[in-house]
């Protein structure tokens, strides 16, 4: 009996405390909690981000043969599928395309692998593969010009050249909140057949037209000899426009058409570059997001 009465006695309390809600009266609010962060969809394509402060631009690539800094954080990947055309006076159009993967590892270096094929008047073939690392010498903004260490080796089809081994030394770093520039000069050496050397700078400028598009100039000089005839190098020189769009914070497409000035060289060379970001195997994702393709 006193285990009833005691039943009771918790049923009735409970029965007076939940009175003044059943009346209507007005529930207690708990304080609002906020919390701090950086939000994605602010950040914009100057705006610093990743471990080493860089410019969010220079996540993706901009210019067509200009590299600035690295593109990946640590642990981050990328893919970026390439077509280049090659027109000639004198022959037939010769059509690249380049499947690239980017890691990003710890220490300001990038690793990509690349593999290549090409198509023109002969069919379609294996051209090449080739394996890249580059290594920022500083976090952004550190040094002027942010410099930036590269090397790569080409395993090539020896039917139509040997490998290659590439080095360059980048640089790139914004003018105003608009625009960007990059520099790159590129020592290259062919380890059999002709033995071919080439010295080629190339730049790019760009301007930011809104948040979705850029535009600028790209351009590039090159001078290369070949076994027996290093007296008489061959000298190209190519400038046209280009024109970055961005999808999404992880997509990006660059079109780029080159013009040959000189006698040596293709009378036209033009890519098309699509690029995505697969993901930050850490979870970390700082990329810029636009805020128009929020909206929807």
């Amino acid at each position: 009996m006193q285990k009833t009465y005691s039943f009771m006695a918790l049923v009735l309390a409970a029965g007076l405390s939940l009175a003044p809600v059943l009346r209507g009266a007005e529930p207690t609010t708990l304080p609002t909690v906020t919390t701090t962060g950086q939000d994605a969809s602010a950040i914009g394509l100057f705006d610093p981000v990743g471990p080493y402060n860089q410019p969010e631009w220079t996540e993706h690539r901009r210019f067509a043969n200009t590299r600035v800094y690295v593109q990946q954080e640590p642990w981050s990947i990328g893919f970026e599928q390439w077509w280049r055309v090659r027109t000639f006076d004198d022959a037939q159009p010769y059509h690249r395309f380049l499947e690239e993967l980017e890691i990003g590892l710890p220490g300001r270096l990038q690793l990509d692998l690349y593999y290549n094929w090409a198509h023109d008047g002969g069919g379609t073939r294996f051209d090449e593969a080739a394996i890249e690392l580059r290594w920022a010498l500083a976090d952004w903004g550190k040094i002027w010009g942010n410099p930036t260490l590269y090397i790569e080796y080409a395993f090539v089809n020896h039917d139509f050249g040997g490998d290659t081994l590439e080095s360059k030394v980048l640089f790139g770093d914004d003018i105003t909140k608009k625009l960007q520039w990059g520099l790159n000069v590129v020592f290259e050496t062919e380890l059999s057949h002709e033995r071919a050397k080439e010295v080629r700078i190339s730049g790019g400028l760009s301007y930011v037209i809104s948040e979705l598009l850029s535009a600028g100039v790209e351009a590039q000089w090159g001078r290369e000899t070949v076994a027996g005839e290093r007296g008489n190098p061959e000298y190209a020189f190519e400038v046209g426009p280009s024109i970055q769009f961005r999808f999404s914070k992880r997509t990006h497409l660059d079109l780029v058409a080159l013009f040959g000035c000189t006698d040596a060289g293709p009378k036209i060379e033009s890519f098309v570059i699509f690029g995505i970001d697969l993901g930050n195997v850490s979870g970390n994702d700082s990329h810029y997001h636009p805020v128009s393709g929020m909206q929807n």
